[in-house]
């Protein structure tokens, strides 16, 4: 008679209570024994901790030998518990671990009773070692993964996710392990089934050691690790639908074959192309997709020059024939259009909308740049942060940045770890970055060996607690997974996360390049290397996904469409709106004069902003200093008939207020900024006992929008700071942001902010700024490092022309139009104000336009509290001080404050002929001239003419006071030493007015100042002190 399943198991029943076989069992059911019913009651159980005895020592032994018999004969021969059961045997199992077994099975457990008796001899230190190798499979499996497509360089294999180094052997492999851990999930999850042990180790291997390699083990969240273990350490990986490798396919073969289209057209041509790293596309596409899907509105990407046109064309969807066009080195034909002077097409960035897979919109845009690598990813992040705010955005789930890199640049450029450690700053978070590294395992010319001191480029991620996945670049899927991975752990973290995509450069640094001077044995292996398409094709027929011939269609369909559209480039001109985002409809380009705008603010304005920022809570517990700022800067608004003088850090408050009252958006940032490296700004106010924070200027006006004034303290960085702010500016002209450096000279740590981007942005890519510097510089003896702005590095990058004078309109003289667009056509301005009103006006000139331009300023440290350093608060507002002129705008030149008074403005005003010297400077030089004049009583034969915007020059105004002076000498004064300053960029332009007013420019330009210079300045005080002694003297003394 044939036993049922659960016959057999009731076999057991006895000898695991300690009883016979008969008591329990009826004589039909025993297979050829013949034991009698049972006749008395079953005793009760035994605990399991005092079962010494065998139950194969009870009359059902026989019974277990025929079982046993049959199982060495045919395992599947006999009910599968059984078979697990002598399996386990053969292990090592005891026997008494059955009793456990039953118990299990008799409180209605899911497990197989044979399988449960296998468990109890799992030892602790069995299970000690294993949970250690899991661990080590999470922690070092990476190192084991298959992720070189080349398999160029030989890996060994950690020993610690070697069984053999825990004592197991091969004998184990058959026996069933339990991992559960409280807390954890993945393979050591509490709800893990049991499993073999082999499969265990297989299953770990084809997860950590495969073609994806994860770092996350340091990542100090228990969270975030549980997260990804939920979706790495699957039981089995999820394989793509058929219809999903076919679309795969598809964008791995345009990706390819875009590169191989222009290497045919284009063959002796630079274009970085992608080769080697085909899949990158795919996997872009994939992680845009899915952040679409969980709520992406937009993506802003920065990447270097490899594989930017493939990624401009299949990600962006930028029109083919524009790309061609600019492959071409078509130049513009329309040159009533500013175009600048262009830049190379593997710099250039654009803006699309284009659709995903799920049928919804998003909004693609690619951030243009230089050759600077990794330049690019603060002005990306900070173009993010613009986004999120002014599309309320205040969970950061609408827009998120995307960074590509190069595995020698991400390992080796600064900017990358300064930007990284901006992630997690309230004022700096996008709510997370997807960075992707294009890892052609070869620097330019130089190996990994020589361009990194950690096993991968990626190691400075792991300093800011990001995961990392690296995974084989010709294992398409694989990427698709991971980078579909990365956005899902984006939207669900708001953190950074980094995709390593493991390649290859099928050329060298370029096309024209030849790799083979310096890695022969590399690219040795690249030329006989299948392509990613190759492979994956061969794949998909070996599944039977597609045919050959659906293949080919496919091939034949992308090159169709690709020629087309070379055709239709012939005939493409390019556009601005190529280039510009709707934000900035109808401002005007250099080539398109934008009328003068008033700055001015009615004083029944000034006075209530000023009121409103000037008020402190009385719920809070100020410094006492702080509350004597604030009462005097209330003073100053409070004054009768306007003639409260008003100091440098209320003027600042001022044009912020006024701006933010009018709507616009007002954000600065810096080291210390919040309080100001000088303690002038106290924009942020402590209370002292419970270190609450106040910041007036968020409390304007009721329902004033939050962080519409946004001040912050940066992180000790200056190029990934400045680059965000820059990247801010780009997005919407409506605000003013400002970038303060602590002292002027530290700005040399963002150099390449300002010589590749800021100065020369809208002339290579079309792209506006009105980004505002500010960069305290006056010579007060405290030393070479804390003195000098280096002025003359950014006059020295201003593109005007020093010999040629503006035409004038003197019909719009006092309207102040005159000049025409001047100011458009230079590149930036640079100004040094000597006034609180000057700077007041200057700042908001910045939004008071059709038209955006960065704006340097060289900001003053002494004058903050200089007592003559003040303005009228009647020179803050829109009534003109000057007969004649309209409107209260920025002095581009002040006036001396002696002789014939008061000045007229005009362009030809009355001449002061007793003047024997003109004395032109810039900045706080000025009120140091103006005492020693006094001193000397020379202020009949001496005038001081503050020049107080460098760039663009005042060519009219200068000229007007040579007019004014007819019978001086004219002589430039400057505190910094010759070789620096403004001197060389002043004298040409001097020279040119003085041409112009028919005056002798035979030699150089007089000059009193210090002598030319190595350091910026001394750093002995009493040197300093003789030093200005001797320039001021000389500057004033009349022969």
């Amino acid at each position: 008679m044939a036993l049922s399943s659960k016959s057999r198991k009731l076999l057991l029943l006895p000898r695991l209570l300690g009883g016979s076989l008969s008591q329990y069992v009826p004589s039909a059911l025993l297979h050829s024994s013949n034991v009698a019913q049972a006749q008395s009651p079953a005793p009760d159980p035994v605990p399991l901790r005092k079962m010494k005895d065998s139950f194969l020592d009870g009359t059902s032994s026989t019974y277990l030998e025929e079982l046993e018999q049959r199982y060495q004969a045919d395992p599947y021969s006999v009910d599968k518990t059984w078979a697990s059961f002598f399996r386990n045997l053969e292990s090592g199992v005891p026997p008494e671990a059955v009793a456990e077994a039953y118990h299990a099975f008799e409180k209605g457990e899911t497990l197989s009773p044979m399988t449960a008796a296998s468990l109890s001899t799992q030892t602790i230190q069995e299970s000690m070692k294993l949970l250690t190798m899991v661990r080590a499979f999470q922690v070092f499996g990476h190192f084991a993964a298959n992720l070189d497509p080349l398999n160029y360089a030989e890996q060994m294999p950690p020993e610690q996710i070697t069984p053999a180094f825990y004592g197991f052997t091969e004998k184990d492999m058959d026996r069933e392990f339990v991992l559960g851990t409280f807390g954890m999930d993945g393979f050591l999850g509490e709800n893990r089934p049991v499993v073999k042990l082999g499969e265990i180790i297989n299953r770990l291997k084809e997860v950590y050691c495969g073609t994806t390699g994860y770092e996350y083990m340091h990542v100090p969240d228990r969270a975030k690790c549980n997260w990804l273990r939920e979706r790495i350490e699957t039981q089995e990986k999820e394989p793509f639908s058929k219809a999903r490798k076919l679309h795969i396919m598809d964008r791995l073969a345009w990706s390819e074959l875009f590169e191989s289209f222009l290497a045919n057209k284009f063959t002796a041509a630079k274009r970085f192309g992608l080769e080697g790293c085909e899949t990158l596309i795919p996997g872009l596409k994939a992680a845009i997709d899915k952040s679409a899907e969980m709520g992406i509105d937009s993506v802003v990407i920065g990447m270097p020059h490899r594989g930017r046109l493939n990624v401009l064309a299949n990600v962006v969807r930028k029109p083919m024939p524009a790309i061609i066009s600019e492959f071409a080195g078509a130049g513009p034909s329309d040159s009533e259009i500013y175009f600048g002077s262009g830049d190379v097409k593997y710099h250039l960035g654009t803006s699309y909308d284009r659709p995903t897979v799920a049928g919804k919109m998003i909004h693609l845009s690619l951030v243009a740049n230089p050759s600077h690598l990794e330049a690019v990813n603060p002005v990306v992040v900070g173009k993010t942060r613009a986004k999120q705010f002014f599309g309320e955005d205040k969970e950061r789930t609408k827009h998120m940045p995307l960074l590509l890199h190069g595995d020698g640049s991400f390992a080796g450029q600064g900017v990358v770890f300064e930007t990284m450690h901006l992630s997690d700053l309230p004022d700096y978070t996008v709510g997370g970055t997807i960075h992707v590294v294009v890892n052609n395992q070869v620097a330019f010319t130089t190996d990994p060996k020589k361009s990194r001191s950690s096993p991968y480029c990626t190691d400075v991620a792991k300093g800011t607690n990001v995961p990392v996945f690296h995974v084989n670049g010709d294992d398409v899927e694989a990427v698709v997974r991971v980078f579909e991975l990365a956005a899902e752990w984006r939207q669900t973290w708001k953190s950074d996360v980094v995709v390593d995509i493991v390649c290859y450069r099928k050329h060298g640094h370029n096309e024209i390049d030849e790799p083979m001077f310096t890695q022969p044995l590399m690219y040795a292996v690249i030329k006989k290397h299948k392509s990613a398409l190759s492979k994956y094709e061969q794949e998909l027929l070996q599944e039977g996904v597609a045919t050959k011939a659906e293949m080919d269609a496919i091939r034949t369909k992308v090159n169709k469409i690709m020629s087309n559209e070379f055709e239709e480039a012939k005939s493409y001109k390019p556009q601005p709106r190529d280039w510009l985002a709707s934000k900035w409809e109808g401002f005007m380009s250099p080539l398109q004069k934008s009328r003068v705008r008033n700055t001015g603010v009615q004083l029944e304005i000034l006075k209530e902003v000023g009121m409103a920022i000037t008020e402190l809570p009385e719920n809070m517990s100020f410094h006492k200093q702080i509350k004597k700022v604030y009462q005097a800067r209330q003073n100053m608004i409070s004054a009768e008939d306007s003639q409260g003088k008003v100091d440098w850090g209320m003027a600042e408050a001022l044009a912020f207020g006024t701006l933010i009252s009018e709507g616009n958006h007002v954000r600065l940032s810096g080291q210390d900024v919040e309080r100001g490296t000088f303690s002038h700004r106290h924009a942020v106010v402590h209370d002292q006992n419970t270190g609450d924070t106040f910041t007036p200027l968020s409390k304007i006006f009721p329902g004033q929008k939050h962080r519409q004034f946004c001040i912050s303290n940066s992180s000790l960085s200056e190029f990934a700071v400045l680059g965000f702010e820059l990247g801010y500016s780009l997005e919407n002209p409506n605000a003013l942001v400002l970038w303060e450096a602590q002292f002027g000279d530290f700005a040399n740590g963002a150099q390449v902010i300002f010589d590749q981007f800021l100065s020369s942005g809208e002339a290579k890519w079309l792209r506006q700024s009105g980004l505002v510097v500010l960069l305290p510089h006056g010579y007060d003896g405290q030393g070479p490092e804390h003195s000098s702005a280096r002025m003359e590095r950014f006059l020295q990058m201003s593109d005007e022309d020093p010999y040629e004078m503006p035409q004038i309109d003197e019909g719009e003289w006092f309207a102040g139009g005159h000049l025409g667009s001047q100011i458009q056509k230079v590149n930036w301005q640079i100004v040094n104000c000597t006034t609180p009103a000057n700077y007041f006006h200057v700042l908001r000139r910045q939004l008071h336009r059709h038209f955006r331009k960065p704006l340097v300023i060289f900001t003053p440290k002494n004058l903050l509290r200089h007592p003559d350093c003040k303005s009228f608060l009647w020179e803050f507002d829109d009534i003109p001080d000057d007969h004649g002129i309209q409107g209260v705008r920025f002095k581009r030149v002040i006036m001396d404050d002696k002789g014939t008074m008061p000045k007229s403005r005009a362009p030809n005003p009355p001449a002061e002929t007793n003047v024997k010297r003109v004395v032109f400077c810039s900045g706080k030089v000025f009120y140091e001239l103006h005492a020693k004049r006094e001193q000397l009583e020379k202020t009949e034969e001496v005038a001081l003419i503050r020049i107080e915007q460098l760039c663009p020059f005042p060519f009219d105004l200068v000229s007007r006071e040579l007019r004014r002076y007819p019978n001086a000498e004219v002589l430039w004064c400057q505190e910094e030493p010759m070789n620096m300053g403004a001197y060389f960029h002043v004298q040409p332009r001097m020279h040119s007015c003085m041409r112009h007013e028919g005056h002798d420019v035979s030699g150089p330009l007089k000059y009193a100042g210090r002598i030319p210079m190595a350091s910026t300045a001394t750093g002995f005080g009493q040197v300093h002190a003789v030093e200005q002694t001797e320039l001021l003297t000389k500057a004033v003394s009349v022969e």
